[in-house]
């Protein structure tokens, strides 16, 4: 039998969960081990946030200056493709992960690279791709940060279909002549924006009602309108029910309830996530293969003491930097409960005096997230229809983000909107939205305000510089003033 190798804590992934977990039990002294069985940095790093931001820069940054007088001419070329794929390629590391084993190597972490799996409470065996086996033993604590992977639904004809995920859509070396794109999430609408802009000619089908279906409807509307004077053809309330392709090259079609055809040269699947969790060996601890692993709020495992789960897998919120949040969490969580640092023997529950330090609340009560389209989506906090399903006493109110003096001068016929949901009971900030270009730098501010659950009263004495888009932040407390006279 493989001797095992003993750490204190073991981590099973290397995406940004993964390694903020790390970062933080060696900070505390704990010995730890990583396993990651592709590249260290994730799906972020190299097929997500990173990428993806990488091509729409660009887009966006062209779409703004066509919007500056006395500049707009000076921007009306194509890009140039092959000049944006280098800038994401240098972004991603040339898909190679030097730098960040460099990192993991910087704070001393183990690194091991292979398959790994659960094999009984707190043991990891690890799979080289050359079939050499490590056995792990954690002291103290595994934890679970294989993230998730693209969902592609069961399609007739798409399994043969050569379709992409979100993966083959932000490393693809060609501009397709024609893109389709089924669904209406996040990675639906960047990627239309990215790709239209970089000369495809694309077409979104969307089951639901619009685009963004987690956001304020405006947002998906803002964005949706956008992409069709862009050239895009958005559709929205379309089910696609079967894919017809001969092999994974040549022309691709779609065939719609009703019996339309929309063809076109690439299909991409943008239609949600599912955990990787089916081969780590959850049944080797009576969990089940492929489900998300629940957590309580110091993200420890809700049936195993010594189980810990951080970023998507754990279903809390699918965003990178709401995972990294959770692993500092879970971090400090650890180290406390093994008295890492602190002189003391603690291995149980977190005494009262510290637990604040260690309960995740952020990836519960002020959640951001910015959609990099043109116009940007940002918002944090429910929605107004969220907010009253879960019982709360809200005000939403709006405004019209281009009639801001900053929005003007940022740039001409600018065109947005801002709500601001006050909890009337408690008389603060739940949440806010804003959709317009450059959008994404005014969501902080109110991130901060939800977090820390500002008086609305106390708002009006944060200034708003002028002559900045900032001043909404007046115009929407002044509505709000206004609706309650």
């Amino acid at each position: 039998m493989t001797e095992a190798e003993e750490y204190d804590v073991v981590v099973l992934g290397a995406g940004p969960a993964g390694e903020n977990v790390a970062d933080r039990t060696r900070a505390a002294g704990l010995t730890t081990a990583v396993v990651e069985s592709e590249l260290v940095g994730g799906e972020c790093s190299y097929w997500a946030c990173v990428p993806s931001k990488a091509l729409l820069r660009p887009a966006l940054a062209r779409a703004d200056a066509r919007r500056v007088p006395g500049l707009a001419a000076a921007v009306r070329g194509p890009l140039d493709a092959e000049a944006v794929f280098a800038h994401r390629d240098y972004w991603t590391g040339h898909w190679k992960d030097d730098g960040q084993l460099d990192w993991l190597a910087s704070i001393g972490a183990h690194f091991h690279r292979g398959h790994g799996r659960l094999d009984g409470p707190r043991r990891v065996v690890v799979t080289s791709a050359e079939g050499e086996r490590h056995v792990l033993a954690a002291r103290h604590a595994v934890v679970v940060a294989t993230g998730s992977r693209a969902v592609v639904p069961d399609l007739p004809g798409l399994a043969g279909a050569g379709a992409w995920t979100s993966r083959e859509a932000t490393s693809a070396r060609q501009v397709p002549p024609r893109l389709l794109i089924v669904g209406g999430s996040v990675v639906a609408a960047e990627m239309a924006t990215a790709w239209q802009a970089l000369g495809s000619k694309v077409t979104v089908l969307a089951r639901g009602d619009g685009l963004l279906p987690r956001m304020e409807p405006f947002a998906g509307e803002l964005v949706a309108d956008a992409l069709r004077e862009a050239g895009a053809d958005v559709r929205t309330g379309v089910n696609v029910e079967a894919v017809v392709r001969n092999g994974h090259t040549g022309p691709v079609t779609v065939v719609l309830e009703g019996g339309e055809l929309v063809e076109g040269d690439e299909l991409l699947m943008a239609t949600g996530r599912s955990p990787r969790t089916e081969d780590i060996g959850l049944e080797t601890v009576g969990l089940t293969p492929g489900d998300w692993i629940p957590v309580d709020d110091s993200l420890r495992s809700t049936t195993h003491d010594w189980l810990y789960a951080v970023g998507d897998v754990n279903h809390r919120v699918l965003l990178t930097h709401q995972g990294k949040y959770q692993a500092r969490i879970a971090g400090a969580a650890i180290a406390a409960r093994t008295g890492a640092g602190s002189g003391s023997g603690a291995s149980g529950a977190l005494d009262s005096a510290r637990w604040g330090a260690h309960v995740a609340t952020a990836d519960t009560a002020a959640v951001p997230q910015v959609v990099f389209t043109d116009p940007e989506a940002a918002a944090v906090g429910p929605t107004l229809a969220a907010a009253e399903r879960a019982g709360h006493r809200v005000r939403a109110v709006d405004h019209d983000l281009g009639k801001v003096s900053g929005a003007g001068l940022y740039a001409d016929g600018y065109r947005g909107r801002a709500r601001m949901l006050v909890d009337l009971d408690r008389g603060v900030l739940l949440g806010a939205t804003f959709v317009g270009p450059g959008a994404a730098e005014l969501l902080h501010a109110a991130t901060v305000a939800v977090a820390a659950e500002v008086p609305v009263e106390r708002l009006w004495h944060a200034v708003p510089s002028f002559p900045t888009m900032s001043e909404i932040w007046l115009r929407l407390l002044e509505a709000y003033r206004d609706a309650e006279e």
